[in-house]
């Protein structure tokens, strides 16, 4: 799971695979197949949805933690269309809650949710993921000649090996999915 030891918010992964299992429990109790059997495609199917509401929850915190950032760059392509709504209501919500408790009593330069003043330039209010962050990550298969970002060095990553790199230099890596975060 991925999401877990990310920094940002990933891109959003179907439920298919959970489905799938669902027919196939209802199957296997329709059709009078070994109740031991169904029980044990049940327990299956119970423990693949605790892990979808867990990495839903992730989601979520993530989303609440960086939805400023998230609605002013592309990441905001990468959620669920649920995820998109619970994301435009959190940021509604947030603005207006600034706005009638504290932002209406401020002066006028200092009003803004996302700049400090008028005189900043960029969002400087706004939190964004640490991108820099080491995390640890474990290949799937080997690769050979991988060149870190911003820098010329070069390293070859052995199968099943764990590493700990920059988040920022094996995005590109786990998006392929050659790589899974730990």
């Amino acid at each position: 799971m991925n999401e877990k030891a990310a920094p940002e918010i990933l891109h959003f992964q179907t439920r298919e695979q959970i489905q799938l299992m669902e027919e196939t429990v209802e199957e296997f109790g329709e059709n009078g197949t070994d109740p031991l059997t169904v029980s044990l495609y049940q327990m299956n199917l119970d423990r693949t949805q605790f892990l979808l509401r867990s990495y839903l929850q992730i989601r979520l915190q993530k989303i609440e933690k960086y939805m400023f950032h998230i609605l002013k760059t592309d990441v905001w392509s990468w959620l669920s269309e649920q995820e998109q709504k619970f994301a435009k209501r959190c940021t509604d919500d947030m603005e207006r809650h600034l706005e009638q408790s504290v932002l209406s009593r401020l002066p006028d330069g200092y009003q803004s949710i996302l700049k400090q003043s008028v005189a900043s330039e960029e969002d400087d209010m706004v939190p964004e993921p640490r991108l820099d962050t080491f995390v640890f990550y474990k290949s799937k298969g080997s690769i050979e000649a991988f060149q870190l970002d911003d820098s010329k060095e070069v390293v070859d990553l052995v199968a099943d090996d764990l590493y700990i790199l920059r988040y920022n230099s094996v995005n590109p890596l786990i998006e392929s999915g050659q790589i899974d975060l730990v």
